[in-house]
């Protein structure tokens, strides 16, 4: 407040003073009377709160010079009162300094300059307007369980936690409109009181709609395809302030882009998905071999309509997962004592031991897999709860889709390169997952059926393991034979390696280039991925 009377006292009639917030606007005195009532108004107004209106001394870009004010529209009023300042909504929009993100697995984190939660559409484009004055960088994020450095910025970052409405439930069509900051998890339990559901969910619903459209998550299903694939229409604000609806019929080619957009197109409004009736899952998992499971895929695959499996390194051992719909009433053999007891204190026990003894890690996958998966178990639940489980686990990890047809000699080759390096070990599961192939222009399966394998590091009381061996090796055997990187998590590939794995990679840069021509939307990760 100190601040803003000291302008006050220095105005003089006929002198020009210009407020400058990031709304941009400006105004002049030109009474001694006007001068005065704003004086007052402003003086008598209340003091602000915590992060109440952000208003930057003008030309600065240091967030320590930032002053903390309210201003009061009867002043504005009276020092212009034939100016209409740009205020869109009721009140400027609301930056935090000092805030630290991490993502979920705490392995990745940023100190962004200001923290925006806005909840309107006339505060994203206050927060874009103030970012170009200020040749600030943007990024977007959701529920921050990207395990990389995809979501972080030391610029601005706006988190779409309040923009999380069900905006639309077409029960003809059996779709949904959504914000783009609403949760899966709160979706779920909205689409199941309309009697809908989604027809595939990767395994962690605390993540935003427009998130998991913007790195491609995927779970599994030879019938289905990622994600993005059952988006059918979106809305897009663009750098300039612009608001872009895409569909296969309306800007097709952004449409294209934007349903795997990366979070470097602009802020995904709204997204409407294509949902199926509601259904049940019944979950059967039980023990088999990798060779087994190999030799005989395509029977997998044609069994059952979710199929995937586990595999535990530094053995033959494999748990089969098969899900598929069914009328059966729900049951359940979740125990606490398996689950939690052994399934994850007893084994974060083990595996904390393990990074002082390497060499326990076979024994612990071995041991475990007697343990938990050694024999057959059943559960029957609504789809988003079969298909979601809990990631009790802090952890490293790494997902690449190969060509279907390379799933048996990819995976042989990585248990031999372990066999090959005894120092070299893995955390089980190796999780594979299969899709159906797509058109869009950077999903991992672009025009291929794709095998997806996942590998793993936990770590066990927040302790780092090494990783870094096991991790160059699954890369070279992903790369050798045709693989695409998650785009979520973390891998060392550059523009190169793009061009080379997507055919469509010139066409969505020449999209980006035309939609964010000065780079607001990037961060470090994304400058690997297109410089």
């Amino acid at each position: 407040m100190e601040k803003v009377l000291q302008w006050g006292n220095a105005l003089r009639v006929g002198n020009a003073l210009q407020w400058r917030t990031c709304c941009s606007w400006g105004m002049h005195c030109d009474t001694t009377a006007r001068r005065m009532a704003a004086k007052r108004a402003v003086t008598h107004y209340p003091p602000p709160g915590p992060g109440e209106g952000l208003l930057a001394e003008p030309g600065s870009s240091n967030p320590t010079s930032l002053h903390i004010v309210a201003l009061h529209r009867s002043a504005l009023s009276c020092i212009a009162p034939h100016i209409t300042p740009r205020f869109p909504s009721s009140s400027m929009v609301h930056g935090q300094g000092g805030f630290k993100f991490q993502n979920w697995a705490k392995t990745y984190g940023s100190s962004p300059e200001l923290y925006f939660q806005p909840t309107s559409v006339e505060e994203i484009r206050e927060i874009l307007d103030m970012a170009r004055q200020r040749n600030k960088r943007v990024k977007v994020v959701g529920g921050g369980h990207s395990p990389s450095d995809i979501a972080c910025t030391d610029d601005f970052m706006i988190q779409m936690g309040k923009m999380n409405k069900v905006l639309k439930v077409d029960k003809e069509k059996q779709q949904v409109t959504v914000e783009g900051g609403i949760f899966l998890s709160d979706l779920n339990v909205e689409l199941s009181k309309h009697g809908l559901a989604l027809a595939n969910l990767g395994a962690v619903s605390e993540v935003a709609a427009a998130g998991v459209i913007g790195t491609g998550t995927h779970n599994t299903g030879i019938k289905h395809g990622i994600l993005p694939t059952q988006v059918v229409g979106l809305s897009l604000l663009t750098a300039s302030g612009d608001i872009l609806e895409c569909s296969e019929s309306i800007n097709a080619d952004i449409f294209q882009a934007a349903r795997l957009h990366l979070g470097c197109l602009g802020v995904v409004l709204t997204v409407t998905f294509q949902c199926v009736p509601q259904f049940h899952l019944h979950e059967v998992t039980f023990p088999s071999t990798l060779t087994e499971v190999l030799n005989h895929l395509d029977d997998h695959l044609k069994r059952s309509q979710y199929f995937r499996f586990l595999w535990f390194p530094h053995s033959e051992n494999v748990t089969v997962i098969y899900q598929d719909p069914t009328n059966k009433p729900p049951s359940s053999s979740a125990n606490w004592f398996w689950d939690y007891a052994v399934g994850y204190y007893l084994l974060e026990f083990l595996l904390w031991i393990s990074t002082f003894v390497p060499s326990l890690v076979c024994w612990i996958n071995r041991f475990f897999f007697w343990l938990l998966f050694s024999s057959r178990v059943e559960n029957i639940n609504v789809s988003y709860k079969i298909f979601n489980y809990e990631c009790r686990f802090k952890q490293h990890v790494q997902d690449w889709a190969i060509p279907i047809e390379k799933t048996k000699e990819a995976l042989l080759e990585l248990k031999a390169a372990l066999e090959n390096n005894p120092k070299m070990v893995a955390h089980y599961p190796v999780e594979v997952r299969f899709a159906r192939a797509d058109e869009i222009w950077l999903s991992p399966c672009f025009q291929r059926d794709s095998c997806y394998m996942n590998i793993i590091m936990y770590r066990p009381y927040g302790k780092n393991v090494p990783r870094l061996n096991y991790w160059l090796t699954y890369e070279g055997i992903m790369k050798k034979y045709g693989g695409r990187p998650h785009w979520a998590k973390a891998h060392s590939c550059t523009r190169k390696d793009f061009e080379k794995m997507y055919p469509a990679f010139p066409k969505f840069c020449s999209v980006r280039d035309k939609l964010d021509p000065t780079g607001m939307f990037l961060n470090t990760y994304l400058e690997k991925v297109f410089y």
